[in-house]
């Protein structure tokens, strides 16, 4: 029986071990293979983390794996952890097979202590202060990541080392105000752990690898997977690498480049660049840092190899590539590459480009980019026609356009956000604590850091505005200050994630480029340019077809603009609201046949009028009409409305008001569960001339237009079918009412049913027999075939099972696979069966979700319909399911 290996050489590794790796892990393996200058070092697997979450311990065998491992290393360096004389320090990183930036846990300058510092010092050439600064970071990040001591106490004691100096750079501390530094984090470290900080090398690199395996279940970390979609069970790996120092000096530094504008996708050389300062002070925007294009005048040998190794990786991976990097005294060092995260707009862009570069085709094209990001070049962009008063101007780290109220704490943006308010998260830096604060919030504005700041990464890889860097701005706990002007909680202010302009008060809107790209008009943009090439080769791939849901005439030319292949799903109860309600309330209180036909004559014209500019509309393409749904008590005044009312009219002495009919017609009608009861096809059969009305008014509005030579396509859907004797009296009377309307008029009229009863979905075979058609309601199947309604998603439960898990995402937004997915397969399978061609579609709001539709085109399914905003996201995932073949994996 093979031993279970869990340690990797980065010699022993590449880039498409990630699952086993790790995202961090691979790539430094893979850079080891292409000659980079990468530090030595070796790699603990997911694998381990897993055995490790599983069990509490390490797993049998690795202890001795990491001691060998860690011989090799020393052997490589020339040097020995924990050598007082010349020591040898590395850090521990995690790094999960997906790109979690900020979420998981660092330790730099493992191996330092008491009687190590005064070695590094000499090895340094005799540089105290570089000695003393990496001992103090060794003790603030091992406290904070393994020890849990709240970082502010490390924090709020360099700030004060820095006031008795009178500075405000960290840079101006020397040497004896380092060490007394040092000494005071010991104290804190001693008062939150109750232990002396461990001297013995190989202790501290046990506890921070350990710390790092835990990190995984760390609540920041289940909040970004769960935001980002990244399951729960993958683990992350932990790298173990020689430490160079970037701490140095003036010739030495750290860095993070990009070899193109994550924020565009521009080409060119982007990045942020940070003299004598170890990596993670880029990446939490402590300190703002200079363009890495004056590396060309602080450094050149370092900068042109830099420039050159930008250019290998971006071909090697044939991608947009994030760096990291250090110069330790001239020599340049590479830490990390990953394929970088990058804003909706430079997506679109990289990946046009790099198809008209010759670097990838198409299809590969198509599946770097995602339903998700066209979502987000949808939304409107500032209107700045009125010349708004402009606070001041940062950096722009993730484009759009964000207004709210200002708020200063990561818990105030979640609670104003659970109170249905719009707000923009203001910081001096975020940092992972504030992840649930980020993810609430419109917007995220910060005094410090740039483009590779925690913030500014964070924000583009969930979509959000943001702006960083905005160093004017003086920011206390509940307001900030700038220009003479003072904004406290609570004021409305709006940001540019393109511009990086901060507007005072609320900023008007306008219409997206790709938006009015959609709408037919011309745009010339590259943005544009780009989403165009990618759609048209979507819509080509894809097998799936796109139809919308829509009521309205206005609807349904718009989505048919939005590229539209017919209309899924029309909900005729919306017919019946506004003026036409009081026709509707007297159908209800008809006492006799003759009064219900008269409400039901009264009805017919303005049906069938609905009917006609819905189909002049999709003139050629299907239209899916549902017959009314909701129960009929939805149309009248509330119940207990119509008590006061009726109490009121009883005290004054009138008898027998028509509120009293009401009242009685609400009572007899009204249901406790609106997803249950008289509703739907029942309403058809117990109501007698209600469905008869509509089938007759769509049979006459198609006629009339065929007359006027248009196609008009109807597709009549009976809702909530249980039972194929439902739809067989439905679809007699149906059938009747058409053939005499429409003779002669070469019209096709289909007669089809929603399957969103689970009972439908197990006799599927019998209902075929009865149904051209089927439409999943995917809302209410989700809803009856999990017992607790879309209403619940707001209750306390719901959130409750999201935290434990039990829900990896609401099923409300993406399908629930394994139980109302395989609803669908059996209800699909067993269909066809019966009828190898029976048209299959998905209604439901799940139609345009890019995940569920990855999932509907593996069923087999012929179309989806979704609102009509989000039918080019459906076309854009359609293409993309059918290039990738691998269902909803759309990071």
């Amino acid at each position: 029986m093979a031993v279970q290996k869990y340690v990797y050489d980065f010699s022993e590794g590449h880039k498409d071990l990630k699952q086993l790796l790790g995202g961090k892990g691979a790539n430094l393996a893979e850079m080891t293979r292409l000659g980079l200058p990468v530090p030595a070092g070796f790699t603990v697997t997911t694998e381990a983390c897993r055995a490790y979450l599983a069990t509490g311990s390490a797993p049998d065998g690795l202890a001795a794996e990491i001691d060998s491992q860690l011989a090799a290393l020393e052997q490589s360096m020339g040097r020995e952890l924990g050598d007082p004389a010349d020591p040898l320090l590395v850090s521990v990183r995690s790094g999960a097979a997906f790109s979690m930036p900020g979420m998981m846990e660092t330790v730099l300058n493992v191996g330092l202590n008491d009687a190590s510092v005064a070695g590094l010092a000499a090895q340094a050439g005799g540089d105290d202060r570089f000695a003393w600064d990496s001992y103090r970071r060794l003790l603030q990040m091992f406290g904070k990541t393994v020890c849990d001591v709240p970082g502010e106490e490390f924090s709020d004691a360099l700030e004060e080392a820095k006031k008795v100096r009178g500075v405000t750079d960290d840079l101006a501390l020397d040497a004896d105000d380092l060490r007394a530094l040092t000494e005071r984090y010991k104290r804190i470290f001693v008062k939150y752990t109750g232990r002396e900080f461990p001297q013995e090398p190989r202790e501290q690199m046990r506890q921070a690898m350990e710390a790092v395996f835990r990190s995984w279940n760390a609540e920041r970390a289940v909040l970004y997977r769960r935001q980002e979609r990244i399951p729960a069970d993958l683990g992350t790996a932990v790298n173990v690498v020689a430490m160079v120092f970037g701490n140095l000096g003036p010739d030495s530094g750290t860095g993070v480049a990009f070899t193109r504008d994550p924020a565009s996708g521009a080409q060119g050389i982007y990045g942020d660049y940070l003299q004598n300062a170890q990596g993670e002070d880029v990446v939490a925007g402590i300190r703002n840092t200079v363009a890495l294009q004056a590396l060309k005048d602080l450094d050149p040998r370092s900068y042109d190899e830099l420039l050159a190794i930008m250019a290998t990786l971006e071909g090697h991976y044939r991608d947009l590539c994030d760096i990291e990097f250090t110069i330790e005294r001239g020599k340049l060092w590479m830490l990390q590459t990953r394929v970088g995260k990058r804003t909706a707009g430079a997506a679109f862009r990289i990946a046009a480009q790099l198809v008209a570069e010759g670097m990838i085709d198409l299809d590969e094209a198509l599946r770097r980019v995602s339903g998700a990001q066209l979502a987000q070049l949808m939304f409107p962009r500032f209107d700045l026609a009125g010349e708004p008063a402009t606070l001041t101007r940062g950096i722009g780290a993730s484009p759009g356009a964000a207004a709210g109220q200002a708020v200063f704490s990561a818990d105030r943006a979640v609670e104003l956000a659970a109170a249905g308010h719009d707000v923009i998260l203001v910081r001096r830096e975020t940092n992972p604590e504030d992840l649930a604060g980020m993810i609430a919030a419109k917007g995220i504005l910060t005094a410090r850091g740039g483009k590779t700041s925690h913030a500014a990464v964070v924000a583009r890889g969930m979509g959000r505005t943001c702006v960083c860097g905005a160093d004017e701005l003086e920011i206390a706990a509940d307001r900030f200050a700038v220009s003479g002007r003072t904004v406290s909680e609570g004021d409305v202010i709006s940001i540019d994630g393109t511009s990086g302009r901060v507007y005072l008060g609320p900023v008007p809107v306008r219409p997206s480029e790709v938006v009015q790209y959609f709408e037919g008009e011309r745009v010339d943009s590259t943005l544009v340019e780009a989403v165009d090439a990618i759609m048209r080769h979507a819509d080509q791939r894809r097998r799936l077809a796109v139809r919308t849901n829509a009521d309205t005439g206005a609807d349904a030319a718009r989505a048919r603009r939005f590229g539209a292949q017919g209309i899924g799903l029309c909900r005729t109860e919306h017919m019946f609201l506004g003026d036409r309600k009081e026709l509707v309330e007297k159908l209800i209180l008809a006492q006799s046949e003759v009064d219900r036909t008269k409400a039901l004559n009264a009805l017919l014209p303005l049906q069938r009028d609905d009917f006609i500019e819905l189909f002049r509309a999709m003139d050629g393409l299907p239209v899916t009409v549902r017959l009314i749904d909701p129960p009929l008590h939805e149309f009248l005044p509330s119940l207990e409305e119509l008590a006061v009312s009726v109490a009121v009219a009883r005290e004054r002495g009138e008898e027998h008001s028509e509120d009293e009919q009401l009242l009685d017609a609400v009572r007899r009608m009204h249901e406790q569960n609106p997803m249950l009861g008289l509703r739907g096809v029942r309403l058809g059969l117990v109501i007698p001339g209600l469905f008869a009305m509509q089938v007759r008014a769509i049979a006459q509005a198609a006629a009339q237009l065929a007359a006027e030579g248009l196609d008009p396509r109807p597709e009549i859907m009976v809702p909530l079918v249980g039972a194929v004797q439902e739809l067989e009296m439905v679809r007699s009377e149906g059938e009747h009412i058409v053939e005499e309307v429409i003779a002669g008029t070469g019209v096709q009229v289909l007669i089809g049913t929603m399957i969103e009863v689970p009972r439908a979905a197990l006799t599927a075979g019998q209902i075929a027999e009865a149904a051209d058609f089927f439409s999943f309601g995917t809302n209410d199947l989700t809803q009856m075939a999990w017992g607790f309604s879309r209403d619940d998603v707001e209750g306390a439960f719901f959130w409750r099972y999201l935290e434990l898990g039990i829900f990896g995402i609401s099923p409300f937004e993406a399908i629930d696979r394994e139980g109302v997915g395989r609803l669908i397969r059996i209800a699909a399978e067993e269909g066809r069966q019966v009828k190898p061609h029976l048209k299959l579609g998905v209604c439901g709001e799940h139609g345009g979700d890019p995940e569920s539709v990855h999932f509907f085109d593996q069923v087999g399914l012929h179309y989806v319909s979704c609102s009509p905003f989000r039918v080019p996201i459906a076309r854009l995932e359609a293409g993309r399911a059918a290039v990738t073949g691998e269902g909803s994996d759309s990071r």
